[in-house]
């Protein structure tokens, strides 16, 4: 049987045998490590359980702080963030795992970190058309702690590996995060 082959744009996640919510991160021939949600990765993932969900996820479009970088080098559409940038992660309402302009009412993370977190996110095409709720929301690919600390569910790598992956990767990037 003949194994199938990868797109050359295909991001793979798998996680470290020895610690769930570290991993390593693959593209062509760089590797690099990554940082993965407190839950490890997981089948099925559900709002607030930490987990980083397993399947194959498009890279849609890529947020930047304009205050703290240039724009990435990227064939991906790219977006400032402005510190009223928002992410409806509330599974009751209308809006849930879609961008919002702050003030919001319903529960919702704030893009414009204190932390660098989010100076470099790229959002995952991970329950969002249609979303479903209580499927999980606001599952990024993102700038890890230093420490390599878990996310919430997301992706995260170091700033300068973040930087490199998206400058060899175009509109059709897919990240295939394996169980």
């Amino acid at each position: 049987m003949r194994k199938q082959q990868k797109p050359a744009d295909c991001l793979e996640v798998r996680a470290l045998p020895r610690d769930r919510s570290k991993g390593i991160l693959r593209l062509g021939g760089i590797t690099v490590p990554c940082s993965l949600g407190r839950s490890g990765i997981l089948i099925r993932k559900k709002e607030g359980d930490g987990g980083t969900p397993a399947g194959r996820f498009g890279l849609l479009h890529v947020y930047y702080r304009p205050d703290r970088h240039l724009p990435p080098a990227t064939r991906l559409p790219v977006e400032r963030l402005t510190p009223g940038s928002g992410w409806c992660d509330d599974p009751g309402h209308a809006r849930y795992n879609r961008p919002v302009d702050l003030p919001f009412a319903a529960s919702h993370e704030k893009m414009w970190r204190e932390d660098r977190l989010y100076d470099i996110v790229v959002v995952l095409d991970c329950n969002l058309l249609p979303a479903v709720k209580g499927k999980g929301s606001a599952i990024f690919f993102h700038i890890a702690r230093e420490d390599y600390r878990p996310t919430e569910g997301c992706v995260a790598v170091a700033p300068d590996h973040m930087r490199l992956i998206l400058s060899r990767i175009g509109p059709a990037a897919e990240m295939l995060i394996r169980a």
